[in-house]
């Protein structure tokens, strides 16, 4: 990562599950979409698979939200050595642990073969817990100003 942007006062979030095809896709979409430039995002799998849950892709559209040119990317060491925090969503052991970093373990259905209305129930959980962790992450932004 360019050295001039970890420089800067924007935490970077990284969302991990194990596919990166439907919690961590959604926890990006929404952290990004409500923290606009307040926070840098990045999600990944220790697994991915080909592409995106089509029912997480609708239940995103839902809310305006587009993820369908979205393509699951596998997660690097140096992914996760540069995040300020890691949320892991049920990859178990494949996910690294690095001193330093604040980690968190958010249990959340897997949205695999779950029906479009169960995958909003799931979208509305991660949107509730991602709004509370952007309140968090710009007040311990505005304290370190």
């Amino acid at each position: 990562m360019n050295q001039s942007l970890r420089n800067s006062s924007v935490p970077e979030v990284l969302f991990v599950c194990v596919h990166n095809a439907g919690r961590s896709q959604m926890a990006a979409a929404l952290l990004a979409y409500h923290g606009k430039e307040r926070v840098r995002v990045l999600s990944a799998g220790s697994d991915p698979a080909e592409r995106v849950n089509p029912a997480v892709g609708e239940a995103m559209s839902d809310l305006g939200i587009d993820i369908s040119a979205e393509i699951p990317k596998r997660l690097t060491t140096e992914a996760a050595q540069s995040a300020d925090v890691v949320i892991t969503m049920g990859c178990g052991d494949a996910c690294p642990v690095f001193p330093g970093k604040r980690y968190f373990d958010w249990d959340l259905t897997d949205p695999a073969g779950k029906s479009l209305d169960e995958v909003r129930i799931i979208r509305d959980e991660i949107d509730r817990r991602v709004r509370e962790l952007l309140r968090e992450l710009t007040r311990r932004q505005r304290k370190k100003l």
